[in-house]
């Protein structure tokens, strides 16, 4: 049954992010215009391409009259012969040469490169740059993102516990995530890993919420897309990999390299296709991710900027209200598919972790 409260609270959560979306969007355009209509397709998909790449300093907002960014630079760490630890803002966004301990770094297409003083990058016929590339470790903006969604996880899960520690009703964040948690509990843990999902329930919360939170974070414009970086995506679905194969029985062991009840050619046969499905069952799981949650954000900001293309045939108020309803039926959709693809992860995670714990039977 429908919940009347959370339907309305979706509801206000989509309609201030489609707000904040196309007030942002509308404004890089309107910022970058000197008088005189211009084309504004050069500025919109740099703002698009902003956002779902990541970076190495935080922008709020960059002024398309005067170039200047408005934002807060993040630490560069990187390991060439040594470390090397500096402000981001020596690169001025890719603009300068930044130098430490005699060694200079550039940054090209978001990317650090070892260089000289006056900054070369050396390219090969395909257009890839040879500069040795120095080992980084630096806080980039999805860093940011994923230390703020760990820090909400803690306070919100910090309250949740405290409550039940008093044995009181939970109360704020807590009544928000306790459904959520009896939810991943009765229909995703029991279900697929049986009398022993307890001892998986702290893996299987943490990567349901984890993963909410960052999609939902990846909804609003300040350029988070840390689930649409097929980095963050190997990374958990490695996470899953590696508590499956630990969890392995003897019986999982046995039917991925001597099926029972096969003739022994077939056995033969069928045990390279067994281990190759070890490997593309995470394969799924990070393709899934970061391919949904990458084409949303695109979708989302692609909608808008067309609108914003449109003002000269439409005007502004006509495009504006048009942008807006086009964000906010997006949005909703967006929202489902935020909780989507945590609970498919979930879901998957747990199945293949039951997999690998279910008894033989006879």
């Amino acid at each position: 049954m429908i919940n009347p409260t959370r339907m309305r609270n979706t509801l206000l959560f989509a309609l201030l992010i489609s707000l904040i979306n196309v007030n942002t969007l509308f404004a890089v355009a309107g910022d970058s215009e000197e008088g005189g209509q211009i084309n504004t397709k050069e500025e919109i998909n740099e703002y698009i391409q902003h956002h779902l790449q990541d970076s190495h300093d935080f922008i709020f907002w960059t002024s398309g009259k005067t170039g200047t960014h408005y934002g807060f630079p993040l630490p560069v760490i990187l390991w060439s012969d040594g470390v090397h630890v500096f402000s981001s803002s020596k690169f001025d966004h890719g603009h300068e040469v930044a130098e430490s301990n005699g060694k200079y770094f550039a940054l090209y297409h978001g990317k650090v490169y070892e260089t000289n003083a006056e900054g070369d990058i050396e390219l090969d016929e395909a257009g890839h740059p040879t500069n040795p590339k120095p080992l980084d470790l630096s806080i980039t903006k999805n860093v940011v993102g994923m230390l703020l969604a760990s820090l909400l996880l803690f306070l919100g899960f910090n309250s949740l516990a405290r409550s039940y520690r008093t044995r009181s009703i939970p109360k704020g964040i807590g009544r928000i995530l306790e459904p959520l948690v009896i939810y991943v509990r009765d229909e995703i843990a029991r279900p697929n890993i049986g009398p022993k999902y307890e001892r998986y329930m702290f893996y299987l919360l943490t990567v349901f919420f984890y993963i909410w939170i960052l999609n939902l974070m990846g909804l609003t414009p300040l350029g988070f897309n840390v689930t649409g970086n097929i980095a963050i995506t190997v990374g958990l679905a490695l996470i899953t990999f590696v508590v499956v194969q630990f969890s392995g029985n003897k019986n999982y062991w046995k039917h991925i390299f001597w099926m029972p009840g096969v003739p022994i050619p077939m056995k033969i046969i069928l045990m390279p296709i067994e281990v190759l499905g070890m490997f593309t069952k995470p394969f799924a799981l990070l393709i899934r991710l970061f391919a949904n949650i990458t084409a949303g954000h695109f979708v989302v900001m692609s909608l808008i900027a067309l609108m914003i293309t449109m003002k000269s045939a439409f005007g502004l108020v006509a495009s504006t209200g048009m942008a807006f309803a086009l964000a906010f039926f997006i949005t909703i959709i967006e929202l489902l598919v935020a909780f989507l693809q945590a609970y498919i992860f979930t879901m998957l995670s747990a199945l293949f972790i039951g997999m690998a714990v279910e008894e033989e039977h006879h």
